[in-house]
């Protein structure tokens, strides 16, 4: 639920001008999310919000400027290079690597993921990661996968 409310607010903030938690609240609501203003608070800060002019006098919310450094794409290109699928079971996802790659994929992993992954444990060609709920592991599973096919 919270990486589709996170979804939902970022698209919220790329299209409209969100000066106030108060405004996101409302619009959350109205797209069928049940938030506190709280809730909405944690939700800026871990998705990095800041507030930018919109313009004159009128500031508004937006998502951080990403750019993929070097390093993160060494960490995609780990992945592309010896990966083969990943599939989830509940809150485990299984990743299927080539011989002797598991533990250069999962320390990619473990960098990638940040904090949506508990944690990884490698063998010879095998990754489990667990999440802490079933749909953020079918959502990171199918990342790894369109990752794979890019």
């Amino acid at each position: 639920m919270k990486n589709t409310r996170h979804a939902k607010i970022l698209e919220i903030v790329n299209n409209e001008d969100i000066d106030t938690q108060e405004l996101l609240s409302q619009r959350l609501r109205e797209c069928g999310f049940d938030v506190t203003q709280a809730t909405v608070s944690r939700d800026i800060n871990q998705l990095g919000l800041v507030k930018k002019p919109g313009g004159i006098n009128h500031y508004k919310y937006v998502a951080p400027e990403t750019k993929e450094t070097a390093f993160e794409r060494k960490f995609i290109n780990i992945l592309k290079e010896t990966v083969i699928s990943a599939d989830n079971a509940g809150n485990i996802i299984v990743i299927k690597t080539y011989p002797g790659m598991a533990n250069a994929a999962a320390a990619a992993i473990d960098h990638i993921a940040n904090n949506r992954i508990v944690g990884t444990i490698a063998g010879d060609d095998n990754i489990f990661a667990v999440t802490k709920l079933s749909e953020e592991a079918s959502v990171f599973a199918g990342q790894i996968n369109e990752t794979l096919r890019k």
